[in-house]
């Protein structure tokens, strides 16, 4: 079989889904990218058995063919050739020879029957939703996904669907943040949960635009496609944790800070903070609120001052300073609101101003008080 294509696209196409292969794989094919013509369509596969990404883009070629071919080298030799037409030709062994302007390169391929099959689409529910609202519902809640394999419910986010809405929910038992989109129209109630892996790629491959994806599931895989961009992956199985029981229902005192100065602030003294903990004490009295950190094994210690509106009793809090930077990452606006009541009960981050179609909710877990 024999195709041409421009260096450029195919690798920028080939880009899109490396990201699946992994680096210590089980099968050596699985370091391979399947490339199948078929009608001047070339569409390459990438797949690590648990996610598949499949690509489409139009070549030039007379006749059919399937082959695999390692994806390092290929991707290495790319990087490095101008922007310029290629021909691959593939001989019946799986010979791979490409030629250039100025060069011919030889790599050894693989037999595509020995490729993974990718999984079927049956029995699947599907609903659309824009590109732009999944990349940010993906945004607001991966950083809060688990990495404690023991616990493999909270290793990705749960997708929860209502006729219409669809929330995003995502925790480590530390802190959890739900989002929820009003602009999404569901077949049925349902709900599963997707790896962390493969939202990762997702937010790299689909266009933060208006875009309308199409998103299919079974009971184990989910299937998005946009344009000639599809991904399949596993579903995690297992129960995801009765979140709405751990959200408290009503915390009395609300404070109100700048977004920028209140992370600014907390970047700065959280350098004192013991590093195991990285805690941020804060302490709020009328309007002004103050930060203090400590690691009383280097003797460091470091406070900052900032005002704030707030309404409720004196309240001294602690908190993991890394985890409320990343959370205040995922707020729009320019002001957020935290919700608190007493040392030990969990606060509630939210923005101050929001988009009709959508609703954000941040908890995080306080920590215990050294005094």
């Amino acid at each position: 079989m024999k195709f041409i294509v421009s260096s450029s696209a195919l690798l920028k196409h080939l880009q899109q889904i490396s990201g699946v292969i992994s680096a210590n794989t089980v099968l050596p094919i699985l370091e391979d990218f399947l490339f199948e013509i078929q009608d001047k369509k070339l569409g390459i596969v990438a797949t690590d058995l648990e996610t598949v990404m499949r690509v489409e883009m139009d070549v030039e070629s007379k006749m059919n063919g399937r082959v695999c071919i390692p994806a390092k080298i290929l991707m290495d030799s790319l990087k490095n050739l101008p922007d310029q037409p290629l021909t691959f030709n593939i001989d019946s062994k799986y010979a791979v020879e490409i030629t250039s302007d100025n060069g011919k390169y030889k790599v050894m391929g693989e037999n595509p029957d020995n490729f993974p099959k990718e999984p079927s689409a049956d029995e699947t529910n599907s609903f659309n939703m824009s590109s732009g609202a999944l990349i940010t519902a993906i945004n607001k809640t991966l950083f809060a996904v688990s990495n404690d394999d023991l616990r493999p419910a909270m290793t990705g986010v749960f997708f929860e669907l209502n006729g219409n809405s669809a929330q995003f929910v995502a925790t480590d038992a530390h802190r959890l943040v739900r989002y929820k989109r009003t602009d999404v129209v569901c077949p049925k109630s349902d709900s599963f949960i997707v790896p962390k892996k493969p939202l990762n790629l997702l937010k790299n491959a689909l266009p933060d635009n208006s875009d309308e994806i199409t998103i299919s599931y079974n009971s184990n895989h989910l299937f998005i496609k946009h344009g000639s961009t599809q991904l399949i992956c596993r579903l995690i199985d297992a129960r995801f944790p009765d979140y709405k029981v751990v959200i408290p229902a009503d915390n009395p005192y609300k404070l109100v800070v700048v977004k920028s100065d209140f992370q600014s602030a907390l970047r700065r003294v959280s350098v004192f903070s013991n590093k195991s903990t990285n805690q941020v004490a804060l302490n709020i009295s009328g309007s002004e609120l103050t930060l203090t950190a400590q690691d009383v094994d280097f003797s460091f210690e470091g406070n900052e001052r900032m005002s704030c509106q707030y309404d409720g009793e004196d309240l001294q809090i602690a908190f993991n300073a890394k985890f409320l930077i990343e959370m205040l990452n995922g707020v729009d606006g320019d002001e957020i609101k935290m919700e608190l009541s007493t040392p030990t009960k969990a606060g509630l981050i939210k923005p101050i101003e929001e988009e009709s179609n959508q609703e954000l909710l941040m908890l995080v877990m306080p920590l215990m008080l050294n005094n």
